[in-house]
């Protein structure tokens, strides 16, 4: 407009009609061809950021493929030694559900014994104390003494009737003393059978090996003739007794006690220690 409002001072260009349309005429086309320079600038640049727009949708969906085909890849990796892991750990979990079995197959399975801390069977029964073993075996009523067998020995027992199987024979569970026992016929229907143990403070599991194992734990050892015993072996064996009743019960043992005793002791000679020696447990 100032090239126009200067032509139009200094000049009489536009002074007539005809130099007027020429200038109108002109000025349009400029505007004109302006215009259109514009919409095709305008049309290149935006045909431009389509490309661009295009251009990083593509990029975008191929890094995406990249990236789910990696993490496809790595989880197929992943889950392979996962997989094997875990079937080792079942494998592991079945070893050692056998061995638990194993072990309680192999674990001796202990009964309870009857009220003379023996044990009945089918076709006899025993009882004991600490010294000695007494075996009931029945026998049809009227037997005779000679028709017994009953051969008494340091680790073995046989005894049955002449001319049939043998009820008893069989090492014993610990060794007996053979000139302190003997056997009798009892009311011609039962065959009672006096075993001397050898080691008079310990008691016996079974009769002969192979038989039932009773828990000795559950023995009432009050059963026993203790006034028979001479004063060491009974001090002995009511310290035995305590021990096992103490067990039972999840107390300390005599032995554990005397320990404990032993260590207040001490520490009340010596209370600068208590605390080196708090919560100490004595084996």
């Amino acid at each position: 407009h100032s090239a126009f409002e200067f032509v139009s001072i200094e000049s009489d260009f536009f002074h007539n009609d005809s130099s007027e349309k020429e200038v109108g005429g002109l000025a349009r086309k400029m505007i004109e061809k302006h215009r259109e320079e514009q919409e095709k600038k305008k049309r290149i640049e935006e045909e431009k950021q389509r490309e661009e727009l295009e251009k990083k949708k593509k990029k975008i969906e191929e890094e995406k493929r990249e990236k789910d085909a990696a993490l496809a890849q790595t989880q197929t990796e992943n889950e392979a030694p996962v997989k094997e892991e875990k079937e080792e750990e079942k494998k592991e979990e079945k070893k050692e559900e056998k061995k638990e079995e194993k072990k309680d197959e192999e674990k001796p399975k202990y009964e309870d014994p009857n009220k003379g801390n023996g044990f009945d069977l089918d076709k006899y029964y025993w009882v004991q104390n600490l010294q000695e073993l007494t075996v009931n075996v029945p026998v049809p009523y009227g037997t005779k003494p000679s028709s017994i067998v009953c051969d008494i020995r340091k680790n073995h027992l046989k005894v049955g009737i002449k001319g049939q199987p043998l009820i008893i024979d069989g090492e014993l569970w610990r060794t007996i003393k053979p000139d302190d026992s003997f056997w009798s016929l009892e009311d011609k229907k039962a065959i009672s059978i006096l075993l001397t143990k050898q080691d008079q403070l310990e008691w016996w599991r079974c009769l002969v090996k192979g038989d039932p194992l009773i828990d000795t734990q559950k023995v009432h050892p009050e059963n026993s003739k203790l006034s028979d015993l001479d004063p060491e072996t009974r001090s002995t064996v009511e310290k035995m007794m305590f021990d096992q009743r103490q067990k039972q019960m999840g107390l300390p043992t005599s032995d554990e006690i005397q320990k404990q005793d032993l260590l207040k002791q001490f520490m009340s000679q010596h209370p600068e220690m208590v605390q080196q020696f708090s919560g100490m447990k004595m084996n």
